[in-house]
């Protein structure tokens, strides 16, 4: 598995001092009742350990900022908030952005923008999107936001409606902005509340169609109408409202792309069929979000390292190799986690082992030794796909793609799942005989019998292993204590990746080789159009595949096969090549004789190979394989 390099950590003793560790605060014994609770407490009792952080480094404090890694930057102190709940209902007369099916698939991106202080003006703003509703320009969402510390002098939302075109760019359909004033006092709620989408932004080419179906009589008129409802549920808890941060509701979504699973030779476990029988294998690559109860710890504040000149002109998009770079790992961050109609969107109603459950469904419990790469946003989004070592090369930067390229995340770094013998709190746990799959084979589970459905079984391993952004170990137990509440009944385990890094090594070299075992065994589902192929074209692959006809699964190795292919027979065409023949076609015979008749007939159909002409008849098979003549 290819790691991100980091340089070396020397620095100069100005530089260490201005990068001290925070002290880890004590953290009182809780029962697992409480775990909710103990989580919104995290930021308060590390709020605490930042006070006395600052004042170590007030002397020392760099006014250019720190050059990566862990920022002890405060939250900004404010009064606290209130905790608002905003409901998006329906769109109507939204106009029609698909040509072909005379509809849209509309979806919302909303942001919400408080007015308070940052600690850093790249923090970005509060962002939501909706569920896509398929073919329907009067759609019907009922999404909730509920998010905490909005401060009393209100906000402003700004909704952007899209269509979804997952092989092409999304369509915009206009923006709808809403403002609301002071809620404090006798506020009354907004309910049901109509404001009108905004054209100007939206796409020529939709609005250009919505304008015919008026003429047509098809549309009444051509503006749209979003409807929200806004609700104060009450004051924030804790001291501090100075960030505001997503409580609710909890939800998952399930990214999917064949066309990603094949160059990447990446597979992803699916269901059996009713007779109990495995479903026919497909390529598909997988990539996760989570929506995590906020808010994440506040020390848990992390930048991009600049160990490299042109790192920090890639994550702020300046000068022209920083905007190629930055379009680079944005668009991989697009592919990777692009929504199409085979994505899967689900919500949590309240936290519950339901989200364990799906947190272990989404990585396949303890199936086939898989290591995880993460981001956790600082608004608590998870974003989690497999890695393996061909991700060095097909992909810029692991973390920094999972980030979309971000300059602050709360944390990173990889993970991986193993089932152990005894559930979690068992007597026999206590014994001291508690092997883990993998290493060890244990029954009751992978490879031969079906994951145990009981997250008390499974233990979680995550560490801080990012060059990207090198979050501080020291932090690793905040983290710990974050998502023991964020996933009740599953046992988690932190490493350093520097001061464990052999016990971390020894481990994933162990998830590996499992993989290595129980990897041919296993099997893949779900098409997907957000590629460009066509599920024939899928299928044939798949039968060359069998057929021992396409060993190889790499990108790399298709691109080459490709290019000699078309090489090839570019060649043998430039071979034969006779400029003479042109004119003689043009001009004809002289005379009109079968015997000419049959000439032109042999000089515009080419040379003929001949039977043992094997090279020539394989280029022939290869660019008629790609649907196009030798050039």
């Amino acid at each position: 598995m290819a790691t991100e390099q980091a340089p070396s950590n020397a620095h100069t003793p100005q530089q260490q001092q201005q990068q001290q560790q925070p002290q880890q605060p004590q953290q009182p014994q809780q029962p697992q009742q409480d775990e909710n609770k103990e989580a919104r407490n995290v930021g308060s009792q590390a709020g605490q350990a930042l006070e006395k952080l600052q004042k170590e480094r007030s002397a020392s404090h760099n006014p250019k900022g720190p050059d990566g890694g862990y920022d002890a930057t405060p939250i900004p102190k404010a009064p606290p908030g209130y905790t608002v709940k905003i409901t998006f209902h329906r769109a109507t007369n939204l106009p029609l952005a698909d040509i072909t099916s005379l509809s849209s698939d509309p979806f919302i991106v909303a942001q919400i923008f408080t007015g308070l202080p940052t600690r850093h003006k790249e923090d970005p703003p509060l962002q939501l999107r909706t569920k896509t509703i398929r073919q329907n320009t009067n759609p019907v969402w009922n999404t909730e936001w509920i998010v905490a510390n909005i401060p009393a002098g209100g906000f402003k939302m700004k909704c952007r409606i899209y269509d979804e075109d997952a092989t092409n760019h999304d369509d915009r359909l206009g923006n709808a902005h809403i403002a609301v004033g002071q809620i404090e006092g006798n506020w009354s709620d907004i309910k049901d509340q109509p404001y009108q989408i905004k054209k100007s932004p939206g796409s020529k080419r939709a609005y250009f169609l919505q304008g015919v179906a008026v003429c047509l009589g098809k549309v009444d008129h051509m503006s749209g109408t979003l409807y929200v409802s806004v609700e104060v549920l009450g004051r924030t808890e804790g001291d501090n409202g100075g960030r505001a941060y997503t409580v609710g509701p909890q939800y998952w979504i399930k990214h999917q792309s064949p066309m990603l699973g094949r160059l990447l030779g990446q597979k992803v476990p699916g269901e059996d069929t009713e007779e109990g029988k495995p479903k026919a294998q497909r390529y598909n690559f997988q990539a996760n979000q989570m929506q995590l109860r906020g808010p994440v710890p506040e020390a848990m504040y992390h930048r991009y390292v600049e160990f490299k000149p042109f790192v920090k002109s890639m994550f702020t998009s300046k000068g022209i190799k920083g905007v190629l770079l930055w379009k680079a790992l944005h668009h991989q961050h697009v592919r990777v986690y692009n929504f199409d109609s085979h994505t899967q969107y689900e919500y949590f109603k309240e936290s519950s082992e339901d989200i364990t459950l799906k947190f272990l469904d989404l990585v396949h419990y303890d199936q086939g030794g898989r290591i995880f790469t993460y981001v956790i946003t600082l608004d608590a989004l998870f974003r989690f796909t497999e890695t393996g070592k061909e991700f060095g090369v097909d992909m810029l930067s692991k973390h920094t793609m999972h980030s979309d390229v971000s300059v602050y995340i709360a944390f990173s770094g990889e993970f991986f799942v193993r089932r152990r013998k005894h559930r979690k709190g068992s007597d026999s746990e206590e014994g001291g005989d508690n092997k883990t799959h993998p290493p060890e084979d244990i029954d009751g589970g992978p490879p031969s019998d079906a994951p145990k459905k009981d997250p008390t079984y499974y233990e979680l391993i995550i560490d801080n292993d990012s060059g990207t952004y090198r979050p501080n170990a020291q932090l690793l137990p905040q983290l710990k204590l974050f998502l023991e509440a964020s996933f009740p009944g599953l046992l988690i385990k932190t490493l350093d990746c520097q001061a464990d890094a052999e016990e971390m090594n020894k481990m994933k070299d162990e998830q590996r080789e499992r993989k290595k075992r129980e990897g041919e065994n296993i099997i893949y589902t779900q098409a997907s159009r957000s590629s460009s192929m066509s599920s024939s074209d899928i299928e044939e692959l798949d039968r060359l595949e069998a057929a021992g006809e396409y060993p190889d699964q790499h990108f790399r190795h298709q691109m080459l096969r490709e290019v000699e292919a078309r090489a090839g027979a570019a060649k043998a065409h430039m071979k034969e090549y006779n400029p003479s023949n042109l004119r003689k076609g043009w001009k004809g015979p002289s005379k009109m004789t079968r015997e000419g008749m049959e000439r032109m007939v042999d000089e515009e159909d080419g040379p003929k190979v001949e039977e043992g002409a094997e090279g020539r008849a394989v280029e022939g098979d290869a660019a008629q394989q790609y649907g196009k003549s030798a050039p």
